[in-house]
Order: structure tokens, then sequence, then C-alpha cells
């Protein structure tokens, strides 16, 4: 009786449990999902995105110009493989910066964070007006000169073919990145493996070349003859062009906020990525030229076609297509990054605060993926591809020495900062002396590219203090500004993005310094 009793007891306790457990578990779902930057970046994605990012027209442009400012094949190779040398270096920094201020928006918000808003103001207008519009250009004009090659052969591709092919496609992938960030992250994996495979061709086709016997122009005493005398400042222009094809190492930093678990995983993306391709980049170089001379690499304006066209015969038309592929997927990586940037900057109050704003369903930054697509537009017709190159090269090693330099100050600053990752301070000191000397002999050798973009970064001083430090702006200004904005939301459907508590929770003023927890004191940060 008592056990029947007792039984009936416990069933009558556990369903007001398993009702309250149904009413609970509908509230979670009725709840809507927050309008937020999605975290779907894997480690696989992390590594496609800087792969992709890297390698994206530079591998095929620049050998001509590394190979035509070094002045011979063997000191081209020393080149190539310091140049991915010192990327790495550089990388490291990046990865202990990437995880001490988990921050999205790469140089320009660890700039800010450590030097404040001038100087990363200047950072993020340098990048916004030319380094990352012109990179994209660049890539773009690369992929219509290598789709139009097969069908003008025997010419170069008319400038309007190419300006409108190059515009059809950053206007596609600006779409893509608009529509989806799952989407956009699948098409980078997938033209990342297309962009290994085309270089892995070149690199085995090179390879059975030399074992033939072909590779006269790879021994020493070969490689080392100098069909011009190199300058030091030469030699610098030449690890600039070299640059050029090894930048975007530091783009995985840019997207910190969607990578799942960015403390794991952006370092051990940037460990496995930057190796990888400074081998394939040295073994594609020595394909390049164990089957052409240094004379037939000059005189070519699409290294790896004309290096098709000689070894592969009827099927020389897989080389532009190859190539065509990698730069698309290139194009998508630096909209995807370059946008986030802006998204960045105007989260900070560096830019109009519409490019801070997602859409409400597909939670993409479509104002500033616009920007993005539109300056690169308005760049594609401005200037000649290598001068272009050299321009922007010089603005992206000014940046990197800037923020590896604000590493070395920020150890200082903040000595008791908790920082995940720790490098030896021998790899920033290392960095920052090859980046004088480097940045000293370019603008000994090209003072007007480096001077340029030097008045063009400075520009952004008068901008800086009309635009962020002046507060009290004439209120037509003001409603204006809004007008705007709420013009820009109605047209886009887009909102300010929401955050999570724990995120929140997570930022570097409560969990970075060790002596505020130690001394119970306020924080410095």
């Amino acid at each position: 009786m008592d056990g029947g009793k007792r039984k009936r007891s416990v069933c009558a306790n556990r369903e007001p449990e398993a009702q309250q457990k149904m009413v609970k578990e509908k509230k979670i779902k009725d709840i809507p999902e927050r309008v937020t930057l999605k975290k779907e970046i894997g480690l696989l994605s992390a590594c496609t995105i800087i792969i992709g990012n890297i390698i994206g027209s530079g591998i095929f442009i620049s050998p001509k110009g590394v190979l035509e400012h070094s002045g011979s094949v063997g000191l081209a190779l020393l080149v190539w493989v310091s140049g991915g040398g010192i990327a790495a270096l550089g990388s490291l920094c990046y990865a202990e910066l990437g995880v001490t201020i988990p921050k999205s928006g790469g140089d320009y918000s660890y700039v800010t964070e450590i030097f404040g808003g001038l100087i990363g103001f200047l950072l993020l207008w340098s990048a916004v007006l030319i380094m990352y519009p012109t990179t994209l250009a660049v890539i773009a004009l690369t992929f219509s000169n290598y789709v139009l090659q097969p069908v003008f052969p025997e010419c170069v591709p008319p400038y309007v073919a190419t300006r409108m092919l190059s515009t059809t496609c950053i206007l596609f992938l600006t779409w893509v990145n608009c529509f989806s960030v799952r989407m956009a992250t699948r098409i980078q994996d997938i033209f990342t493996v297309g962009k290994l495979m085309a270089l892995g061709l070149i690199i085995v086709v090179g390879l059975v070349q030399i074992c033939k016997g072909n590779y006269e122009g790879l021994t020493p005493h070969v490689a080392f003859e100098f069909f011009k005398s190199p300058t030091v400042g030469e030699i610098a222009l030449a690890f600039l062009q070299a640059s050029f094809a090894f930048s975007g190492w530091n783009f995985l930093n840019y997207v910190t906020e969607e990578v799942v678990e960015p403390r794991r995983n952006l370092p051990r993306a940037i460990y496995i990525s930057i190796p990888l391709v400074t081998f394939v980049y040295t073994l594609t170089n020595i394909a390049y030229f164990s089957s052409m001379s240094p004379e037939e690499l000059l005189a070519s304006n699409a290294v790896a076609v004309t290096f098709g066209e000689k070894l592969l015969g009827m099927f020389s038309t897989i080389m532009p297509i190859s190539v065509a592929l990698s730069t698309f997927g290139g194009i998508n990586g630096y909209l995807f990054t370059s946008s986030r940037l802006c998204f960045s900057g105007a989260r900070e109050g560096h830019l109009p605060s519409l490019l801070a704003m997602i859409h409400f369903r597909s939670c993409t930054p479509i104002p500033a993926l616009l920007v993005s697509c539109t300056a690169s537009i308005v760049i594609l017709c401005i200037g000649e591809t290598h001068n272009l190159i050299n321009y922007v090269s010089f603005i992206n090693y000014l940046s990197y020495g800037v923020t590896i330099a604000g590493l070395l100050y920020y150890r200082w600053k903040k000595p008791n900062l908790f920082r995940p990752i720790k490098v030896n301070l021998i790899v920033p000191i290392t960095y920052l002396l090859f980046w004088a000397l480097l940045l000293g002999f370019s603008l000994h050798s090209e003072p007007i590219v480096c001077g340029v973009g030097l008045v063009i970064m400075l520009t952004g001083v008068p901008v800086y203090f009309l635009g962020v430090h002046w507060k009290e702006k004439p209120k037509c200004i003001y409603d204006f500004i809004e007008w705007t904005t709420y013009l820009g939301q109605k047209l886009f459907f887009v909102v300010f993005p929401q955050f999570d508590p724990i995120d929140i929770a997570t930022t570097p003023t409560d969990w970075t310094d060790k002596s505020s927890a130690t001394s119970n004191a306020s924080g410095t940060f």
C-alpha cells in the first residue's frame, strides 16, 4: 500500500517538472536568433583563408618583377625563400597579437588599441583608400587577362574587355559575400584547393624537366650569372615584388571574431599555412626556371601561360584556366576580409556607422562589402600593374612594421598582460630590422612611389580631426548623417549587430591584465 502511494507521489512530482521543462524549451525556441557575425570559420577554412589570400595573382605575375630587379636566377630564388621567412616572422608576431587582442580588424584594431585613434585611423584610411582596392584591382585584372588569353592568343586582350570582365567578377563575388558567409567560405575552400592543384601541375611538370636533365639554368655557376648588376635599392624592390606575392598572411586576423576557438585555431592556421605557401612558391619558381630562360620569363606578360605553351602542347589551355580559378578565389578572399576592416573601423567610430551594420537575416556586412567593391572598381582603370604592386607593397610593409613595433611597445606598456602566445623578442626585432632596411632602400630607389604612398596616408590627418576628433559639429551635419544612415538601413535591411554577454565578458578589459586582478585596482587597459 505504502509503496503504491510512494510511486504515485513520485510520478505526481515528476509531471510538473516535465511540464516546466517543456515550457522552458518552448521559451528558448521563441527567443529569436541573435543578429551578429557568425563563428563559422573552423581550422580548415582558416587555413584556406590564409592560403587563398596569399596565393592570388602574385605568384603568376611577381616572378617577372623579382627577376628583373634581382638580376639573376639564383638571387631571385633567394629573394623568394627569404620573403617566405620574413612572412613567417611577421605571422608569429600577428599570432601573439591576435590572441592577446581578440578583435576583428587586424593591423587596424591592434594599432588603435596600442597607439590610439589617430595612428589606427591613418592605417585604416590608407587601407580603405588605396591598399586593398588596389590589390583587388590587380588580382581582378590578372583574372581577366588569363581568361581572355586563349581568346586573344596573338595580342594583348583589349583594355575595355579586361576591365568589363574584372568588374563583372568583382560584382558577382560581392553578391556572394552579401548573400551568405558560409557560401563565401565554401568558395574559398574549393578555389584554394584549385590553386594548389594549379601550382602542383607547374611543379610536377618542372620536376619532370629536371629529371630529364634540364636543370642547367639552376646550377650555381649559371644561376648566379648576372644579366645586370643589381644595386641594394634594386634588391629592395625585388623584395617588395615578392612581398606582394606573400601579402595576405595576416588576413585571418581581420576575421578573428568569426573564427571558432580563435585562441587555438588562429595560431594553428598560421603555422600550417605560411610554411606550406613558402614551399610551394619556391618549387614553382624552380619549375619556371628549369624550363624558361631569364629572357623568356622577362618577355612574358603571363608567365604561367608561357610555361604551359612551352611544355604542355595541346593541353596548354589548362594553365590559363587554372590561373583564372586561382585569382577568382583570391578576389573572394580579399573581398571577405577587406570588408571586415571597414566593419571594424565603423564600429570604432572611425567610419560612418552604416558600415558597422549587418543584414538582419544573412548577418553579412553588406554596406562594408559594397564600399570595398566600389573602391576596387573605381581603381581598376588607374595605374599599370607593376607600379601598383610597388605602391601597395610599400604601404603594406609600412603598416606591418608599425603593427609589430606596437607589439614591442605593448610588451613594455603592459608587462603583466595575459598572452596565450608569447614569441621570443628576437622575432619582432629581426622583422623590424629587415623592415627598416627594406623601406629605407625603397625610399632611396623609388622616392616618388613611396613618397606618394606616404602623402596618401598623411591626408588622413585632417580627415581624422574633422570627421572623428571634432565632436561639436553643426546640427545639419548630424541630421544629414542620420538621414543617410536611416536610408541605408531601409535600402539594405541592415541593423547593428547584437553581442553575446559571454563575448563581452571576455574582452581584453576583463581578462588580459593579470596585475589588475592581484592588486584589486582598476585596470589601465
